[in-house]
């Protein structure tokens, strides 16, 4: 499931991008602000280590299911930029058949279609439930993600940034998003980028708390992973909300 793309892109280019974006952290920085940030760090460790033994055999038992539906690797590894443009190996549940390449779309996004033959049956499941992310609490333990942040890149994606979009590493990556409970895979690149960068601008604890509230209702009733559910009030006023 790894894309031949990814060492497409030069290392200095994270690099330049990484430096931006430390930049731009310490441009946002204020007192009450970093008192957030160490804040929702020590949350995020807590959080993992109290959930650790039931997430543990939830995803043991994953693991095994998915070893009986399909041959290959039940977790699988990839490379994805992380904050200051960091690279770092993200981990996950496969979802897929072993051994499917990416597939992108024209603006450089990665292609996710609902009814993917690829997609396992137990891997629809995992998706649409976000099972399939778990294994990414240990990236959140190691300090290289949080709950909630911009979701992390592939390094081959540096190449569709555009001047400012250095502003999302400005932040640790997260398992779920601002992007995620706002449309999801319904929405272009540029307009998860916008919503990514809006949350780096606009962050405090209450909104990761909405966010979490948000994508626990998508998990629940499915609406806003593949499409956009307009009768739910923007968690902040954005520049995609303002064009549509």
């Amino acid at each position: 499931m790894n894309s031949r793309n990814s060492d497409s892109v030069p290392k200095r280019t994270s690099i330049s991008h990484g430096v931006k974006a430390r930049d731009y952290a310490r441009s946002l920085s204020t007192p009450w602000r970093r008192i957030q940030l160490s804040i929702k760090r020590v949350l995020d460790v807590l959080l993992v280590l109290g959930s650790f033994i039931f997430v543990a055999a939830l995803v043991l038992i994953l693991v095994i299911l998915i070893r009986v539906e399909s041959p290959g690797h039940a977790i699988f590894r990839q490379r994805r930029v992380g904050r200051y443009g960091r690279v770092f190996t993200i981990y996950k549940l496969r979802s897929m058949q072993d051994g499917c390449e990416t597939v992108l779309n024209p603006d450089g996004s990665t292609r996710v279609v609902k009814d993917d033959p690829r997609i396992t049956r137990l891997g629809k499941l995992m998706r649409s439930s976000g099972l399939d992310e778990l294994p990414q609490l240990l990236n959140v333990l190691k300090g290289e993600m949080s709950l909630v942040g911009p979701r992390p890149d592939q390094e081959f994606h540096l190449q569709w940034y555009r001047a400012a979009d250095y502003r999302r590493l400005a932040m640790r990556p997260g398992l779920t998003s601002l992007g995620q409970v706002s449309g999801r895979n319904s929405l272009s690149a540029r307009q998860r980028m916008v919503y990514e960068i809006d949350y780096v601008k606009h962050f405090s604890l209450w909104l990761d708390c909405k966010i979490i509230a948000r994508t626990l209702a998508v998990i629940v009733n499915g609406v806003g992973t593949y499409n956009i559910d307009h009768s739910r009030k923007p968690l902040i006023s954005s520049a995609v909300e303002s064009k549509r």
